[in-house]
């Protein structure tokens, strides 16, 4: 048998990419196995020339490993896009946000602010700036370790309010999930993945990024939470 297409991805695409690897195994050859780590790790493996022939990442850390000369031909290859949702401990109050001012509103009144250290991360924290209220979030931020889901540490209570990929959230037992963050508050994030510059099986990681892009997906993307691009 030949030997397996190494993928590496982020945390935020873990259970997504394992269902559409286990497909991709299933009906076509060579296998395909998946290492999932935080994106800040699997970012420096990636960059210290871990074996790996396909990373799946958001699209800006993509780019990254691109501008490094870190990828090989095509380059980036878009799989899916997921949207940041905002979450409780089960049976405390989901506070209204149906508009912008509603969920600052509730940032400001929460005890403590979970978020990852992601690009969903940062781009809340460009919200907080854009909302003049940084400082006071900063106060009381309990930045989850890379790896860590957001989740847990609302289901455990160590954060009253936290914000993750909507895919990451959706399973964990223990939370209340608001999906749809109000208008002029979307964060979205594109995940793509590539062929990486130390692959040894470009072309058997050509056919799959092709599989994982691929309209035969679209409908696993959905079941995770996530959508075509």
């Amino acid at each position: 048998m030949a030997p397996a297409v190494c993928a590496v991805s982020s945390m935020a695409t873990r259970a997504l990419m394992a269902e559409l690897l286990q497909q991709w195994t299933a009906h076509r050859t060579p296998p395909a196995t998946l290492e999932s780590l935080g994106g800040v790790e699997a970012l420096k493996r990636v960059r210290a020339g871990a074996a790996f022939d396909v990373v799946i990442l958001a699209a800006d850390a993509i780019a990254a490993l691109g501008d490094e000369g870190r990828l090989a031909p095509p380059g980036a290859v878009p799989l899916a896009k997921s949207s940041v949702a905002m979450a409780v401990r089960k049976g405390a109050a989901l506070p209204s946000a149906r508009t912008e001012a509603e969920l600052r509103g509730a940032v400001l009144a929460a005890a403590s602010i979970g978020y990852s250290t992601g690009p969903s991360g940062v781009a809340l924290q460009q919200l907080f700036q854009k909302w003049g209220i940084a400082d006071a979030v900063r106060a009381k931020v309990v930045q989850a370790p890379p790896g860590t889901p957001v989740g847990s540490l609302i289901a455990d209570g160590t954060v009253e309010l936290g914000f993750q990929q909507y895919s990451e959230l959706m399973h964990v037992a223990g939370i209340q999930v608001l999906r749809d963050l109000p208008p002029g508050t979307q964060v979205t994030t594109v995940f793509s993945g590539a062929i990486t510059r130390e692959s040894a099986r470009r072309d058997d990681a050509a056919r799959l990024l092709e599989f994982l892009s691929s309209a035969e997906t679209a409908a696993t993307k959905r079941r995770h939470g996530m959508a075509p691009v």
